[in-house]
């Protein structure tokens, strides 16, 4: 079985983050675009780095793409528990566009910018779609002209996600299945379902053996701080008062970054860089 979750940050950069697994970054994101932007290179421009990690530089994973017609394009990866994420994915996308443009660039040089986002709770309340794609269209016809065609945003909700072995029919159920139950799979007995997918195969292999000492103390540190907030924020979500946000906060300045602090709080990023300051 699988010791190690790879919905947990820390993990899934590593996995997918490393020159080693592009093939299963490659996997990963065309089991979720569209036929027509099929990647066929990738380029990491933030792979994983342990010393990134301990300065508080992770999560976000940003790869340059190339697609089988030439065409380049950038992708934004991470997996998140944020319940402000609805302007916060927004945010990073607009981020990751004008970072394109250097001095004397035209504008007619953007690249399409798509943003993959792997969340491991409930976002869209009125969906119950795993995958779900938002474009920008033509409200008058309801169509998508291809105007616009610079943006697309990706949710992935693996909350929703319930499928048992033999519905499994594509390549997405198939990642979603293996992010899902990992600590289900054993590599020396996968599902025949996922015994036909290279790359899942290598996904199973690769988890358990990705980490040296000093990276599985990283990692069971992280796991607990994840347990330690979940715990603390249901109880403060009773109660409601912002004052057992703040002392919950106060006790997390140590181990976490001020982003992760506020999504996982609720409190506002000035809220947290308030504490932070004493």
């Amino acid at each position: 079985m699988c010791k190690i979750n790879p919905r947990v940050d820390f993990a899934f950069k590593k996995l997918f983050g490393s020159e080693e697994n592009k093939d299963l970054l490659i996997s990963l994101i065309n089991a979720i675009v569209t036929e027509q932007d099929q990647v066929v290179e990738v380029e990491l421009k933030n792979p994983y780095n342990l010393a990134d990690y301990r300065a508080g530089k992770i999560s976000i994973l940003d790869i340059k793409a190339r697609s089988k017609d030439e065409r380049w394009f950038n992708v934004e990866m991470q997996i998140s528990e944020d319940y402000n994420f609805d302007t916060r994915a927004i945010y990073y996308w607009a981020k990751l566009v004008t970072e394109q443009l250097s001095e004397g660039m035209m504008y007619k040089e953007l690249k399409k910018t798509i943003s993959i986002n792997i969340l491991d709770f409930n976002f869209i309340p009125d969906s119950k779609e795993v995958h779900n794609c938002y474009k920008i269209i033509n409200i008058a016809t309801g169509k998508d002209d291809r105007l616009h065609d610079i943006f697309e945003l990706h949710y992935v909700e693996l909350k929703k996600f319930n499928k048992p072995y033999h519905q499994l029919s594509s390549a997405l159920d198939r990642w979603n299945t293996f992010l899902t139950k990992a600590h289900l799979l054993d590599k020396a007995h996968v599902p025949e379902e996922l015994s036909g997918d290279k790359a899942i195969l290598k996904a199973i292999e690769a988890v358990d053996r990705m980490f040296d000492e000093e990276e599985r103390q990283v990692y069971e540190v992280r796991m607990q701080a994840l347990a330690d907030v979940e715990s603390k924020i249901a109880s403060a979500i009773e109660k409601g008062r912002q004052a057992e946000r703040e002392a919950i906060a106060r006790q997390l300045l140590d181990v976490l970054d001020d982003a992760t602090i506020a999504a996982k709080t609720g409190l506002s990023a000035s809220d947290v860089a308030r504490l932070r300051a004493g």
